[in-house]
């Protein structure tokens, strides 16, 4: 297990200083340039996230979620409304509010009851996923088969926002800035309420957060049932992560391992807020991790992206 951590520290410590990131605080564009086209679409060394990354509409197919969350693609694809009366989209320039139909559906009615239930007037949707799914230009190794949605932790204002404002407001930091525990400026009961209200829906299967926040929810919800989804990861300081299963049916879909027992408020959070989790250190002699290629995703991805 610890040999796993210090390799995750490591991977979140390249990955902080390689940049590229897509994160809920950083800007969008008013006008995002156009790509250049790739000369040769087909060639094999190709990153697979220049061309996914390019296809601006989705498949007209059956829709299929195809492969793991974090290596895979996604066929007919449904997009998220940019304007619910229980949400609105952020980051519009990203193109990023696309994903499988049922979890454009668990938004639209986790949105709602956390409305109904009086938690917040709505929420901000960040990432989901891109039309085809597939690796990103920018930000996440996961978010590939539609499956993945990004939550801000910021409540929904008491009004539609612009598109200057979905490109440039901020989302709230929840954390301290010594990483130990959440912001008493930002964090409140609200905000550990949107979490619970998502993390008791049967579908989800995972929820990741920053550690300072599943440490102040261990304060307040030790040993409720939900808590056993809510995982730390780095980041998620602004935003909170849902994952949830593979849709009935889709078999081209591979699920994740089930949580570990437990609701995660043991000493396996401790690591969190030791030195190597807080300030991991990448390897100098290290090589970067070479992105997917279109040959190391599932083979159906190969139709996904490159169909007209």
């Amino acid at each position: 297990m610890r040999r796993t951590f210090l390799a995750l520290a490591c991977l979140a410590a390249a990955l902080v200083g390689a940049g590229g990131r897509a994160l809920a605080q950083d800007k969008g564009a008013l006008e995002p340039e156009p790509l250049p086209p790739i000369a040769n679409p087909a060639d094999p060394n190709l990153p697979a996230k220049e061309i996914f990354g390019r296809a601006m509409t989705p498949t007209e197919v059956q829709t299929r979620s195809i492969g793991f969350y974090a290596r895979g693609c996604l066929a007919g694809a449904k997009a998220l409304p940019v304007d619910g009366e229980t949400w609105q989209v952020m980051r519009l320039s990203r193109n990023r509010n696309w994903g499988h139909p049922a979890m454009i559906a668990f938004l639209e009615r986790f949105s709602r009851k956390a409305a109904r239930e009086g938690v917040w007037p709505g929420i901000l949707v960040g990432d989901i996923s891109q039309p085809r799914g597939g690796p990103m230009l920018t930000g996440h190794a996961s978010h590939q088969i539609g499956l993945d949605a990004d939550v801000w932790l910021t409540p929904m204002p008491d009004h539609t926002l612009s598109r200057g404002e979905r490109e440039d407001m901020s989302a709230l930091d929840m954390v301290s800035e010594d990483g130990l525990s959440v912001d008493p400026a930002h964090w409140t009961a609200r905000q550990a309420g949107v979490i619970k209200a998502a993390a008791e829906e049967p579908e989800v299967e995972r929820i990741f957060v920053n550690a300072a926040i599943k440490k102040a929810l261990c304060e307040t919800a030790k040993g409720e049932p939900w808590m056993n989804k809510v995982r730390p990861y780095w980041g998620h300081n602004y935003h909170f992560h849902i994952r949830i299963v593979c849709p009935a049916g889709d078999t081209a879909c591979q699920p994740q391992d089930p949580v570990p027992p437990g609701d995660g408020c043991d000493k396996s959070l401790d690591w969190w807020f030791t030195d190597e989790a807080l300030h991991p250190r990448a390897d100098p002699n290290a090589k970067p991790k070479p992105p997917l290629t279109l040959a190391q995703l599932p083979p159906e991805c190969r139709r996904v992206a490159l169909e007209k």
